[in-house]
């Protein structure tokens, strides 16, 4: 794993990453279709649509059933109600998510953590999981002009944390990780647990690949 060992931070993703949140997924767009009056997704098919923020879930979703895309305005508005009503609910931290930030705070490394989850479902779900205390800065889909996979959001947290992005560690699961890493200047590294919309993550350019997040800081 080629990553610099003069690193000043740690940017960290969430859905996927820390927790996996796919059954609160699952239950909020079971609780929106229901609502509208529409078929269920599947499970199998929510996991690929998450990861790009609520916006393409929520229209994957709907073209998914075949739903009016109309119904766009209806299906956003539910979901930000049923999703906080249920945020954490049916989701789990990963083993070795506490360990590898104790080992990653224990280095002296900077933390934030960086998502296209919204920020207040983000900063919720963070602390009904015991995991806020890691993160003083959480920057979610809404924080910035841009999501992963553009750049900007790595590059405005690097700013925050005062730290260069060469020596800033992009830690994630997916494709829009690495390549807003990539496209930011980060080295990164992929966990090979989380969604990444169905696809094969070792197939994905990165500067390495963990099974567990206490792993990352293991000599390779």
């Amino acid at each position: 794993m080629t990553v610099p060992p003069d690193l000043q931070a740690a940017i960290v993703d969430l859905d996927g990453t820390l927790v996996d949140t796919l059954g609160d997924f699952c239950a909020a767009l079971d609780a929106v279709h229901a609502e509208l009056q529409l078929a269920r997704v599947p499970r199998s098919a929510v996991e690929h649509m998450v990861g790009k923020g609520s916006e393409h879930l929520i229209r994957s979703a709907l073209q998914h059933v075949g739903a009016d895309e109309r119904l766009y305005e209806r299906a956003w508005a539910a979901y930000q109600r049923h999703y906080r009503a249920i945020n954490g609910r049916h989701a789990e931290v990963y083993p070795g998510v506490r360990e590898g930030l104790d080992l990653l705070q224990g280095a002296g490394l900077r933390l934030a953590c960086v998502t296209n989850k919204p920020t207040a479902f983000a900063r919720d779900l963070l602390a009904a999981k015991a995991l806020a205390g890691y993160f003083p800065l959480v920057f979610g889909g809404d924080a910035f002009e841009r999501k992963k996979p553009h750049p900007q959001p790595l590059l405005e947290t690097c700013r925050a944390l005062g730290s260069a992005p060469a020596r800033t560690l992009m830690l994630g699961d997916s494709s829009n990780d690495a390549a807003a890493a990539r496209a930011a200047g980060c080295p990164v590294v992929l966990v090979t647990y989380g969604y990444n919309h169905g696809e094969p993550v070792r197939a994905v350019d990165a500067d390495g690949f963990v099974a567990s997040l206490a792993d990352v800081l293991l000599p390779r």
